[in-house]
């Protein structure tokens, strides 16, 4: 997952939505989300490789997602799988404050991540880079990509500027995928320094990557109204920024939030 867009608490009707785009290699086999037989509280999508997942939700109103953290090199090929963070949390029972300081006494056996973990509370994020702590986040709009939480890549900043004003025109979902579906590559002046190649810094630049190799394979809506639904829309695509398909899912829960 290389873009999350969260808005926590902001809008008076839907507590929690998220927009969010899953780049990977097309070649790394994954199932489109689905309830999980062996946890069929769990609606998320899984990475068949490693048997984890980059974002879920359940029907008890908890919440997950992930980014990798993108530095140069290769990553350990030894390190624990990054997709276990999301998935262990949807099928336990810690707070998101418990989950991720139980997480940060040995997060250094991962690869670089960032992490979004949520219940119908309470909202928390944890990065193993960056001399980052877990935190509690406020009522607040959120943006994740592939280094620390908010940094102003500008892909990020024109993501968060466009999902905010999606969030006016909710229930409407079409605002929502548009952003996700856009594929402008930024200027070369404004691209970050990541240590990858200045070919793939600009490839990256887009909030809806393509390549032929490597590219966005998923966008995910997914609401939590104040009654307690919450709906997941996930649309799936190929190299060629095809359509392959789309899932649409819901959850009912008996907690109603108090949110806003």
């Amino acid at each position: 997952m290389c873009l999350i867009l969260i808005a926590w608490q902001v809008h008076p009707d839907y507590p929690l939505v998220v927009a969010a785009n899953r780049d990977e290699f097309f070649a790394r086999p994954s199932a489109a989300a689905a309830f999980w037989p062996e946890a069929p509280q769990v609606l998320a999508g899984r990475d068949l490789e490693a048997g984890g997942t980059w974002l879920g939700a359940t029907r008890d109103q908890r919440f997950a997602a992930l980014t990798n953290y993108r530095e140069g090199g290769q990553p350990a090929s030894d390190a624990r799988s990054r997709g276990a963070l999301v998935a262990d949390f949807l099928t336990g029972d810690s707070s998101p404050a418990a989950y991720l300081a139980l997480l940060a006494a040995h997060s250094a056996g991962y690869n670089g991540f960032n992490l979004f973990v949520a219940d119908e509370q309470r909202l928390a994020y944890y990065a193993n880079r960056g001399n980052a702590q877990p935190r509690g986040l406020g009522p607040g709009i959120y943006g994740l990509s592939n280094h620390l939480l908010d940094t102003p890549w500008p892909k990020l900043a024109t993501a968060k500027a466009r999902f905010a004003r999606a969030l006016a025109e909710l229930p409407e979902q079409a605002p929502f995928f548009e952003l996700l579906a856009d594929q402008e590559i930024v200027a070369d002046s404004q691209l970050p320094e990541t240590g990858v190649p200045l070919e793939w810094e600009r490839i990256l630049s887009a909030i809806f990557v393509r390549s032929q190799h490597y590219g966005t394979r998923a966008s995910t809506l997914l609401t939590r109204h104040r009654q307690g639904l919450t709906t997941l829309v996930e649309r799936s695509f190929d190299a060629k920024a095809h359509p392959l398909g789309e899932v649409r899912e819901s959850l009912q829960s008996s907690l109603i939030s108090t949110a806003v």
